[in-house]
């Protein structure tokens, strides 16, 4: 996987399959690239924000 994709790349890597869930993602702090017209995210800035937004269940090892 490179470290910059494309959107849709970046959903397969998430495991979601709809953009709204992508785009509530960015609304959360998510950040992309943009240059131009084209958009692009970093592979380090999902696990980032993957690991940042974390939550422990209570019972669950």
């Amino acid at each position: 996987m490179p470290e910059y994709m494309r959107l849709k790349d970046a959903m397969n890597y998430l495991g979601i399959s709809n953009y709204s869930t992508l785009r509530e993602y960015i609304a959360a702090g998510l950040p992309t690239i943009q240059v131009g017209r084209s958009k692009r995210i970093s592979k380090t800035a999902i696990d980032k924000f993957m690991a940042e937004h974390q939550s422990q269940v209570k019972g669950v090892k």
